[in-house]
């Protein structure tokens, strides 16, 4: 069989032969007593790439959204998040287990809010109500299909939520790709934000880490949060060497990434029984649709992972592939190819059990 193809999460790369050079010659010292000069880099070099004060360096993206959220909100405060949010969504309910803070899901286009969504929805001032502190943001969108926020939406959003009060977050886990669709840089993304949570171990293709950027009062806050949520490090300068090779090495490639996603799309758009708009992939993520009457998502993943080509179902009829550092445009071709044979074999599976055991 050919080599695997996993197209189930740009979390599936795997270090580079350079990462792991870098990581092995790492220079290391207690994270947690400001003395790994490694951390240290790196955590000067984002805030220069934002034009930020201040970061701390996290061990995941979850932990990083979270350490946002507690800095601006206390027990019984509230976060507007548009529906398909990753913080609302996939994070074990963090922001109320970790933080008492409920969440209020607003109803946005492909996962981006813009002001209209948001007016109207802070709480009046008043004892029976909790108090409405931070709006969230999810820049690149990744359930709202891998969207990229155009910059003078974020503009417009920060805007209004400092005239109201609010503080701004970014779950920039797939920040990098946005700041490479979108055409801007990270500092003209990042201006107006509080606070911005980006992920290492994605597109960038670190085996773990993330980071968490913002004023030195907030990034501060977030240091005692970290400990408080079991994110004490000491010798991470061998992970932090990782992220520091790959802001070098890893970020324009990403380009590769998503023209490997829109390859694959506009193939699979030519395969009947699938439905997705090759038009509408804006970075490295791809959803797609499978006909009812052709089967389930479920039973496609199956078919295609016999086939060594891995994609996730993401609901009944719905799957997403994701393009990374580890998936070539030949693999992206292949997985294609491998869609297209095994709809055709669900249709003749389909028509046979439709036909009954007496057809001939």
């Amino acid at each position: 069989m050919p080599p695997r193809i996993d197209l189930r999460s740009d979390t599936a790369t795997k270090p580079t032969a350079g990462m792991r050079r870098a990581m092995a010659e790492a220079e290391v010292g207690d994270d947690m007593l400001a003395e790994d000069p490694t951390v240290n880099r790196l955590e000067q070099r984002i805030c220069e790439l934002l034009g930020k004060e201040a970061a701390v360096f996290a061990c995941s993206g979850t932990q990083s959204n979270q350490m946002g959220v507690r800095v601006h909100c206390l027990p019984g405060d509230e976060v507007l998040i548009d529906h398909t949010g990753h913080i609302a969504n996939y994070e074990q309910g963090a922001p109320a287990a970790l933080s008492g803070v409920t969440c209020r899901l607003l109803p946005g286009r492909n996962g981006l809010l813009d002001v209209p969504d948001l007016e109207g929805k802070i709480r009046a001032d008043n004892q029976h109500f909790c108090r409405t502190r931070l709006v969230c943001l999810e820049n690149t969108t990744n359930v709202g299909g891998g969207r990229v926020y155009p910059l003078a939406q974020v503009e417009r959003i920060c805007d209004w939520a400092h005239s109201h009060g609010l503080k701004v977050h970014l779950d920039g886990a797939r920040m990098f790709n946005a700041v490479v669709a979108g055409g801007y840089t990270a500092r003209e993304l990042c201006r107006n934000i509080d606070t911005i949570s980006i992920c290492f171990s994605k597109g960038l293709g670190c085996p773990m880490g993330s980071i968490l950027v913002g004023t030195g009062e907030d990034i501060a806050k977030a240091r005692r949060v970290r400990k408080l949520f079991g994110g004490a490090l000491r010798q991470a300068g061998i992970v932090a060497a990782a992220a520091l090779y790959a802001l070098d090495h890893h970020v324009d490639r990403l380009r590769d990434d998503h023209d490997n996603a829109q390859l694959f799309a506009s193939r699979i758009e030519q395969v009947p029984g699938i439905q997705v708009n090759a038009g509408e992939v804006e970075t490295n993520l791809v959803f797609f649709d499978v006909d009812p009457s052709c089967g389930t998502a479920g039973q496609l993943s199956t078919r295609l992972a016999g086939k060594g080509v891995f994609i996730n179902a993401s609901g009944p009829q719905r799957l997403r592939a994701c393009t990374h550092l580890d998936v070539s445009r030949d693999d992206a071709l292949r997985a294609a190819e491998a869609i297209s044979e095994s709809m055709h074999e669900g249709l003749l599976s389909a028509a046979s059990a439709a036909a009954g055991p007496y057809s001939r």
